[in-house]
């Protein structure tokens, strides 16, 4: 049957749909997008894609109360993955994971990562007018800090700054505490370089690299969690503020571009270890230097 046919069937379809009398409307079964997300100053530049989003993902937590989906400290959570949000909003990879890392910036969602292929939890957080005053306060304060840690309420964040420092080492200073929430140093920065890596993309992008992707995330964990003063990187000895400062900057490009060294480098590796600390030590200068001297050198054979 011709394209435009088609067409013309379904335009002719919604031409002849039913009104709705009296009470039939609530016929239907609605997802539940609260007025706040629209009316509230604080979320006019959360996207409305985003704001659907979270809709959805409310609905999906009476499935879980249902279930018994509850955590050691009898909190809801839901399993909602990449594909998920895919399905629901007909979107791409790219999309879908660029609308559940707006919601956390907005404090609006918390994802644990459980490795070992095992998808995310996802916490939907409760923003009613009672609890989120002090979390929009603190989120003002925390926009230097990039992602939040999942399972910190918003209200308790370490992130939060009474002055501003310029220097590196300042940044770090969200992991010195023992615990927050019931979360020791090391989940916290689990959960931080699950999100700041979008470790749950890398893993789709790079499949086969699933083992070093999980090495990487530990060695980043396992550096920034230790307590000793100096770290030994690239031959050198180097303050660990400044290393953890540094670590704490990497984005999932800087970790695929590291991928990509290891996959073209063709000497034996004596130290994984080592090579790996170096390479994510100096991925941010590398990259940039790497993809500067390939464009100069098409651009010189154009010429």
């Amino acid at each position: 049957m011709p394209m435009y046919f088609c067409c013309f069937l379904s335009m002719n379809q919604r031409m002849t749909l039913d009104y709705f009398y009296g009470q039939t409307g609530e016929l239907f079964s609605f997802y539940r997008i609260p007025k706040a997300l629209f009316q509230e100053q604080r979320f006019q530049s959360l996207s409305t894609d985003a704001k659907t989003l979270y809709g959805i993902l409310l609905d999906r937590m009476s499935l879980s109360v249902k279930n018994g989906w509850l955590d050691k400290q009898n909190r809801v959570f839901i399993i909602f993955t990449i594909e998920d949000v895919k399905r629901a909003l007909c979107c791409a990879d790219n999309k879908a994971t660029k609308l559940l890392r707006e919601l956390e910036k907005f404090g609006l969602i918390e994802r644990k990562r459980r490795g070992q292929g095992k998808p995310s939890l996802v916490y939907v957080k409760n923003f009613s007018a009672e609890s989120s005053k002090e979390s929009v306060k603190n989120r003002d304060n925390d926009d230097s800090c990039g992602f939040k840690i999942a399972c910190q309420d918003p209200a308790k964040s370490r992130c939060n700054k009474t002055k501003e420092n310029d220097t590196e080492m300042s940044e770090t200073n969200l992991f010195y505490s023992e615990e927050s929430d019931g979360m020791s140093k090391r989940a916290q920065l689990e959960e931080y370089f699950s999100q700041s890596l979008e470790v749950d993309l890398l893993l789709r992008l790079c499949p086969d690299d699933e083992d070093t992707i999980y090495q990487i995330v530990d060695l980043l964990v396992d550096t920034c969690a230790t307590n000793r003063k100096l770290l030994h990187i690239a031959g050198d000895d180097k303050p660990a503020e400044v290393v953890r400062s540094r670590f704490m900057k990497l984005n999932a490009d800087h970790i695929k571009f590291v991928l990509k060294c290891l996959a073209e480098n063709s000497s034996p590796i004596r130290n994984m270890k080592q090579y790996l600390l170096a390479s994510l030590y100096n991925a941010p200068t590398t990259m940039q230097l790497y993809y500067q001297n390939q464009t100069n050198h098409d651009l010189a054979k154009r010429g």
